[in-house]
């Protein structure tokens, strides 16, 4: 198998590769040429070469015509794009057809941000100082982006990052998870044939930590895109050049309040696939769910029937509906976390056990103590807690006691509850009678305290990724 080369024009010879393994077999699903420092000194000359050069910047016109052939090369090969995002990350193929619908449409709203582009008359001429005065406001790259990515959506997260970038005028060089590179290296190539220079959008795969620490906080970054781990993304934002703008998207350990009035059987359904769908591996993942104790009993009933009826199996199989974890050693992590969970007390409701070497069983576990793992942390596999309450103000409370927050959700129909709980949840979202793990592409998603910094989604990445440019004109005319 030859390896897929470096996405960087002019590149030196390679310094390794990278073996990229489908996670539930191990078997190798491909191959990519790796970089060292000589490489991203070359990757950052070029882009940064170009957003230098104004005379080679990209116009509106041609980014929205690059963009409609980019939507249409998608579209003919969506198919083979799910099987290959399935294969190297795990996610089941069902789950990772809607992932490529779900690119198809955050391209389609890159398009229309770049079609809605816009400036602004700010009012200067309002004194008698200022008379005579007019102003406007132009939108322009903030520079060079350096995107940095996660495994659990591997081609609808580079959309996301590298798309609103792009639309936005700037040169990208895009970094993916190592465990999932391949979506992204085929993404960048489709850009290539739809028209987009090369060196407007480079795929770096550096060959060590140091590699791409060097990329992420070289002086020559405007700015920088992180999904991934809080430890990482926290410790690289330290690191950052004077100057680089960034955004951080962390995880949480979403919570979920089911009060005595809610849909029982609504709930079970929607908390099934919030907690289990990827195998809990999305950092909205509903986690910990807080259920009135008058229906606690009925619920946990209908959660480990939902629980033990989803098919643990190759994520390429049409009936799977839990696929593997990204790695064994995340599969020894979960097992090792339920097992901490239950010595402590907790009651294993279902699951409980691994699937083989790479998966993990659906688990519910009911009233894990606070201080365990499951209740602190992020545990990202297929485990939900559920925890009994009498007052509405103590679960929501319990709710906002970790140092993360991220989307939430409440199940009722009692409105006064629901406002109550939209209310006094930290969350920036919640959820009405949905799971937490729910998101369309354009809608604004953003971790709060330790789950992030800025604003995702579409329009509100475009916007980011551009500066507001005003030009003052005097004239005794006006």
């Amino acid at each position: 198998m030859d390896a897929l080369p470096l996405l960087i024009p002019g590149a030196d010879a390679p310094a390794g590769t990278l073996d990229v393994y489908n996670p539930f077999d191990l078997s190798l699903v491909g191959k990519l040429e790796t970089g060292d420092s000589r490489h991203v000194e070359q990757a950052l000359t070029t882009a940064y070469g170009l957003f230098r050069n104004r005379d080679q910047w990209l116009s509106l016109d041609q980014r929205i015509d690059i963009f409609s052939r980019v939507l249409h090369r998608i579209s003919r090969e969506q198919e083979n794009l799910a099987k290959q995002a399935a294969s190297e990350g795990g996610k089941p193929l069902v789950d990772s057809r809607v992932e490529i619908s779900r690119a198809m449409d955050g391209i389609k709203l890159c398009i229309d941000c770049m079609r809605g582009e816009t400036g602004s008359m700010p009012v200067v001429n309002s004194t008698a100082a200022t008379r005579h005065h007019l102003a406007l406001t132009t939108a322009e790259p903030v520079g060079v982006v350096v995107a940095v990515s996660a495994f659990n959506h591997p081609f609808n997260l580079i959309v996301h990052q590298i798309g609103p970038a792009l639309a936005a005028g700037c040169p990208v060089i895009v970094k993916p998870a190592d465990d999932t590179p391949l979506s992204c290296w085929r993404l960048a190539k489709l850009f290539h044939e739809a028209g987009l220079p090369p060196e407007w959008l480079q795929v770096m795969i550096p060959d060590s930590l140091a590699v791409a620490e060097h990329l992420v906080t070289a002086r020559r970054v405007g700015f920088f895109s992180f999904i991934g781990s809080a430890k990482v993304g926290w410790t690289l934002r330290s690191k950052l050049a004077p100057g680089t703008r960034c955004a951080l998207e962390h995880g949480g350990a979403a919570p979920v309040i089911v009060a005595k009035d809610a849909d029982i059987d609504l709930a079970v359904k929607a908390i099934a696939k919030g907690g289990f769908y990827h195998a809990g591996q999305v950092c909205v993942s509903s986690q910990r769910v807080y259920v009135q104790k008058s229906v606690s009993k009925a619920f946990l009933r209908g959660l480990k029937k939902a629980a033990d009826a989803l098919v643990v199996d190759n994520q390429l199989n049409e009936s799977t509906d839990v696929g593997p974890l990204i790695r064994p050693r995340e599969v020894d992590r979960v097992e090792e976390w339920v097992n901490e969970a239950r010595a402590a007390g907790g009651t294993i409701v279902c699951g409980g056990q691994r699937v083989g070497q790479t998966g993990y069983a659906p688990t519910v576990i009911h009233n894990p103590p606070a201080s365990v793992r499951v209740s602190e942390q992020e545990i990202f596999g297929p485990v939900v807690c559920v925890y009994d309450y009498d007052d509405l103000d103590d679960a929501i409370e319990q709710a906002n006691s970790l140092p993360l927050a991220f989307q939430a959700a409440v199940f009722s129909s009692h409105q006064p509850t629901i406002l109550r709980a939209y209310k006094r949840l930290d969350a920036s979202a919640v959820m009405v009678n949905q799971h937490t793990a729910f998101r369309s592409d354009g809608m604004p998603f953003a971790g709060l305290k330790q789950s992030g910094l800025g604003v995702g989604g579409i329009h509100h990445t475009f916007k980011d990724m551009q500066i507001e440019k005003m030009m003052v004109i005097h004239s005794e005319e006006l």
